[in-house]
């Protein structure tokens, strides 16, 4: 690939570890309505594809059936409990912090693309990592999710780079097929919520197994 000039990040499982924190609001929603809750480790197959989608996952592991309204009220119950406290067991990856701050002293731009809420996505961005990405996006209206390419060519255009020249961090078979599908140079980090072989079916281009292996491919 050409010389790395901007970097875009997946949050979840890849710069920051959210997966207590979700798994947390996920089983105080389940029992807000009386369902059966699960184990943490459960959720790393329920994220990943925005929050309606993780809903969906919670209904059929908890009930098998369930019906449009019941998608509606448990995200309601579940944005309420997220929204009152984001940063909730959240910690970011270790070497991350460090790895954006050597990013910023070295000119190389850095982004978040997600596909949880816009909202929760640039708080805790901002929280956790603050001044350290010059642009966040989560989740937003009018604009396709991951795998759907046009949300991380549309960050190319705002950081002021090619898709050349942009390299497409993440954990999961969604973010390796983004990155593919928007021509991107795709990294991705085996320490999140996904396996290696997850990741390689995807079309992953390099795999990194810590922050200093992705240092070295970004600087």
């Amino acid at each position: 690939m050409a010389k790395v000039k901007a970097v875009i990040f997946d949050m979840d499982g890849t710069v920051a570890n959210t997966l207590t924190s979700i798994a947390g609001f996920g089983n105080a929603a389940l029992e807000a309505h009386r369902l059966k809750t699960f184990p943490v480790d459960r959720y790393r197959t329920f994220v990943g594809n925005g929050a309606d989608i993780l809903m969906r996952r919670m209904l059929t592991a908890a009930k098998g059936t369930y019906t449009e309204e019941d998608v509606k009220a448990l995200r309601k119950t579940y944005d309420a409990l997220y929204e009152s406290d984001p940063t909730k067991d959240v910690t970011p990856y270790p070497g991350i912090v460090e790895l954006l701050q050597k990013m910023r002293e070295n000119n190389v731009k850095a982004a978040v693309l997600s596909n949880k809420p816009d909202n929760m996505t640039c708080y805790i961005a901002e929280k956790l990592f603050t001044g350290l990405f010059d642009v966040v996006h989560g989740q937003r209206e009018g604009v396709p999710k991951k795998p759907n390419p046009s949300a991380a060519l549309l960050l190319c255009e705002e950081l002021g780079v090619t898709p050349a020249e942009c390299l497409y961090v993440g954990d999961s078979g969604v973010d390796m097929q983004t990155g593919q599908n928007a021509g991107l140079f795709t990294a991705g980090v085996t320490w999140g919520f996904r396996d290696e072989k997850e990741l390689e079916e995807n079309g992953a281009d390099t795999l990194v197994h810590n922050a200093e292996e992705l240092e070295n491919l970004i600087l």
